[in-house]
């Protein structure tokens, strides 16, 4: 068994995610190798259950930390093309990150995190891939609310994003950034799953969005989702050469929703799944709004240097399918 975690950071930093990453179609998705070398999708087999701590901070009692996390989690079971659901099953004195088999979320002090505001790890069995416990600590260092108080981090967007990657979902890139000091500051966000988080006082976290949406239910699908949804798929080319890493965009002209994936293979090859029929605008981006490590485990692997560009015309999404093959050029910078 192994433990692998994804911490999230304040708005100073990103995500850096330890666990290995499955990439796959729109958002991105957690990945398990076996000892065999079979790469699994992470995800629960059967209902999750997770345990909370006694422990509350400053401003966060015990009883609004266990309330908070409670809303966060309805939030993603109430997705309605998703099947995935949570039991709460108790308090307990036991802390998060201790290999036990039992999934903990609480707050636990680290001080030399500077930047870490909540951390998700996994213990995952080596032999077959399956998700046997997964914690979430919340780093009781920062000033925390459950009333979006200026100067303090919102305990329910940061639970609800955490309970994301909980759940097997990695990190999407749907958001724009302006560089602050070391760090960036988070100007919008298309994506709960967005690596950095909003500025204090902020509650914009709790919203799910498109993208968060698609990922869950790829990962969880109700029987018709695939019927009654839809793909884009294509390569990014440059100069005849493919394009690793490319961010490519959906934007649904009907409900104005945006679903970005990558191209992941040496081939510039992407797929967006999830997507409502019916035509959407494409655009393909450099991962330059978040650190790439955030994404990808070799980063000097993928290309920015190309200039944002717009697919040449509409793609049109049919239901239950996709759209075929598109071949998007870009220009170098």
């Amino acid at each position: 068994m192994r433990r692998v975690s994804a911490p999230l950071r304040s708005l100073a930093a990103c995500i850096v995610i330890a666990a290995q990453c499955q990439f796959v179609e729109a958002y991105t998705k957690f990945g398990a190798t076996t000892s065999d070398g079979r790469t699994v999708t992470l995800k629960w087999s059967q209902t999750p259950r997770y345990f909370v701590t006694s422990v509350g901070v400053a401003g966060v009692s015990a009883a609004d930390f266990q309330a908070a996390v409670a809303r966060a989690f309805a939030r993603w079971a109430a997705v309605p093309t998703a099947t995935i659901s949570y039991q709460f099953v108790g308090v307990t004195s036991a802390q998060p990150g201790e290999d036990d088999g039992t999934s903990v979320l609480g707050f636990v002090n680290h001080l030399e995190l500077d930047r870490v505001l909540a951390s998700t790890s996994f213990l995952v069995d080596d032999a077959t891939g399956a998700l046997l416990e997964s914690d979430i600590f919340f780093n009781s260092a920062f000033p925390w609310s459950v009333a979006g108080e200026g100067g303090k981090f919102d305990l329910e967007s940061i639970a609800t994003h955490e309970i994301g990657h909980f759940s097997g979902l990695g990190h999407s890139a749907l958001g724009e950034t302006t560089v602050a000091g070391a760090g960036r500051t988070v100007n919008s966000s298309e994506a709960v799953m967005f690596p950095i988080a909003f500025m204090r006082g902020s509650v914009a976290g709790r919203t799910l969005k498109a993208d968060d949406i698609a990922g869950i239910s790829d990962i969880y699908p109700t029987a018709d989702f695939d019927r009654a949804f839809g793909s884009i798929s294509g390569r990014v080319m440059k100069r005849g050469s493919p394009v690793f890493g490319g961010h490519v965009v959906a934007y649904d002209l009907a409900n104005g929703t945006l679903v970005g994936g990558f191209t992941l293979n040496d081939r510039g090859e992407f797929a967006i799944g999830g997507l409502s029929p019916g035509p959407h605008l494409l655009r393909v981006e450099p991962l330059d709004d978040a650190d790439i490590e955030s994404f990808f485990d070799n980063p000097k692997d993928v290309d920015l240097q190309f200039l944002v560009t717009f697919y040449g015309t509409l793609v049109v999404v049919p239901r239950g399918g996709d759209s075929g093959a598109i071949v998007i050029a870009v220009t170098p910078k």
